[in-house]
């Protein structure tokens, strides 16, 4: 039998069995396009996480003071943290780039008969760099050394806050006040999007000299932030900042450290870890839905093989051989699973564009799914396996039929 005449039978069955070969196709519509949606919803997420995790700063450790506690139950954080900590860190530890101290705290902010309660941070110049933060090109300027210097009452407003406070008006120039003090704003930073537990943009930005002196009373600090040089081994620094930190505050051999550091980068590698892990498990739950799909075919393979008992028996009475019918119906097996791939990858593609239209739209959805070529791909390839897989013992179950047995069949 030409292979030409093999894939017009095989064809032509599918063709006259409409309804029950969609419904057939219908488990691997479902497991293709479920598999190539939640990859594209897994990556996504696990994009989104670490792009979060590297707008706080490149190359970043933190410094924090430790907690304080009695009884082995950790209460208050402890106010040890001083400027003089990052100085001794920049003098001696020579993979340091830069710090940027910093003061924080939660105030009501005001301009004329608006108002909204946002986080005000304290720093220096250096802290634009080190967080990755940036002033909006034509929205202003960063405070000066000079002005952190002089205890200047300058601002540096988040586009969260901007638009809270200001609306649609260039707030440049114009005075908010923050716990009843006079703040001149002098810059807006860019977008970065609201990542959830933490909104970089609804922030107001001001010298840390004059947060401590004048706004929060206080002369320690809440984190000290350091960029690691480029190239530098973060361990490494992190090790003699440990050590700098200890002579700081005097910690005698044996005794536990009163504050912390932590590595963004062992941050970002564990998140990143975590949505590899959510991919793989929402792609494991979906290819499930594949195999089922693959028993669906084989039932349906298996009862097609039993119906068509008696047409097998005339053809192989008529000189058809084992591999034509082996090749018929595992070619019957393999288009169901081919067209309900090409369905599943439409499927999967155009939720996927569904969901990036409406996070559009949406402001409280902060990912975007990620649409790839190799998951298309993957769950395609993987669903002609299946048919292959599945289709084959029906099909090799039709091309063994005693041709005497199926002309006897009724």
């Amino acid at each position: 039998m030409f292979l030409w005449t093999v894939f017009k039978v095989a064809f032509k069955s599918i063709w006259a069995n409409k309804m029950r070969s969609f419904l057939t196709m219908l488990g691997v519509i479902i497991g293709v396009g479920a598999v190539v949606a939640m990859m594209g919803l897994g990556t996504g997420i696990r994009e989104s996480i670490i792009q979060n995790v590297r707008g706080m700063g490149a190359n970043l450790l933190t410094v924090r003071a430790g907690s304080r506690g009695f009884g082995g139950v950790r209460s208050t954080t402890q106010q040890n943290l001083k400027i003089e900590d990052g100085e001794a860190i920049l003098r001696e530890v020579p993979e340091i780039q830069m710090a940027a101290p910093e003061v924080s705290n939660s105030y009501q902010v005001k301009y004329l008969n608006k108002n909204t309660r946002v986080t005000v941070r304290g720093s220096s110049v250096t802290y634009f760099p080190v967080r990755n933060n940036e002033v909006e090109k034509g929205r202003g300027r960063p405070f000066t050394e000079t002005e952190v210097s002089r205890n200047a009452r300058v601002a540096v407003i988040g586009p969260t806050t901007a638009t809270d406070l200001f609306v649609a008006q260039d707030p440049i120039g114009e005075t908010i006040k923050i716990a009843g003090i006079n703040f001149m704003v002098i810059g807006v930073t860019k977008l970065k999007g609201d990542q959830g537990w933490y909104n970089p943009d609804d922030v107001v930005i001001i010298p840390y000299t004059t947060a401590m002196s004048q706004l929060m009373g206080r002369d320690n600090l809440s984190n000290l932030y350091l960029q690691v040089k480029e190239g530098a081994d973060m361990q490494e620094a992190v090790e003699k900042v440990n050590v700098v930190m200890r002579r700081q505050h005097r910690i005698q051999a044996g005794n536990p450290d009163d504050f912390s550091v932590s590595n963004l980068q062992e941050i970002a590698d564990s998140l990143e870890m975590v949505g590899n892990l959510l991919t793989a498990l929402l792609s494991s739950v979906a290819f499930i839905s594949l195999i089922v799909g693959g028993i669906g075919i084989m039932n349906i393979m298996l009862v097609t093989v039993t119906e068509r008992t008696r047409e097998i028996g005339v053809r192989k009475a008529l000189g058809a051989r084992n591999r034509d019918l082996l090749s018929q119906f595992l070619l019957e097996a393999v288009a169901i699973s081919l067209t309900g791939g090409a369905l599943g990858a439409a499927l999967g593609v155009g939720t996927i564009l569904g969901f990036n239209r409406l996070a559009t739209s949406n402001p409280s959805i902060t990912f975007r799914a990620q649409l790839d070529a190799w998951p298309i791909i993957l769950a395609f390839v993987v669903a002609v396996g299946i048919g292959i897989f599945f289709g084959w013992y029906p099909a090799r179950k039709a091309a063994r039929l005693d041709p005497i047995d199926a002309l006897r069949y009724e």
